[in-house]
């Protein structure tokens, strides 16, 4: 049995959780909804606060699907009662980022700066000119809007220059040798 599928989901306070005939989960709470369709051979349970999913056999495709409907259906609970974050951090001579009003707008060496718009899904904040923490409730839009910024300058591996995550470690070349 899979250790991440049959793990209960508790729900905190605030939060709604409701599931439908057709296995569509909608969660409710302070920063936002959100919905997901669970697949049909899945069956997703509302005991009070505890959300439990549970597979019909131990087919091959009920067992990757397990772990993932539960996990799916915890990040949403995490998300609208918590949120997510990502952080960026620019490296660079005359990269920076700036917020004008709800877009955000980076300067990264383009011949144009490029600009990113908020949405009532995802917020940006900018600490410094060199910092982008990237907030939403949903970790999927979180992780992906994040993804997209980076890929605007991605770090390079001689001066380490670009667009990376906070944690992220980049591996350097040496560069050439002189005579």
């Amino acid at each position: 049995m899979s250790r991440i599928g049959r793990a209960p989901i508790t729900v905190p306070a605030g939060v709604t959780v409701n599931v439908d005939e057709a296995n569509h989960v909608t969660v409710k709470g302070p920063k936002g909804e959100l919905n997901f369709d669970a697949p049909h051979s899945m069956t997703v349970k509302v005991d009070g606060a505890v959300v439990t999913v549970t597979r019909p056999d131990d087919a091959k495709e009920h067992r990757s699907l397990h772990g993932m409907t539960r996990t799916i259906i915890n990040n949403m609970v995490v998300g609208v009662s918590e949120g997510f974050s990502k952080k960026l951090q620019i490296v660079g001579v005359g990269y920076r980022a700036a917020k004008e009003g709800n877009r955000l707008v980076l300067n990264l060496g383009h011949s144009h700066p490029i600009y990113f718009e908020e949405s009532d899904l995802v917020k940006f904040d900018v600490p410094d000119q060199n910092t982008i923490i990237v907030n939403s409730y949903d970790k999927q839009v979180c992780g992906q809007i994040a993804a997209e910024i980076r890929s605007k300058r991605p770090p390079e591996p001689y001066l380490g220059k670009g667009v990376k995550y906070e944690n992220e470690h980049i591996r350097r070349k040496a560069g050439k040798t002189g005579k």
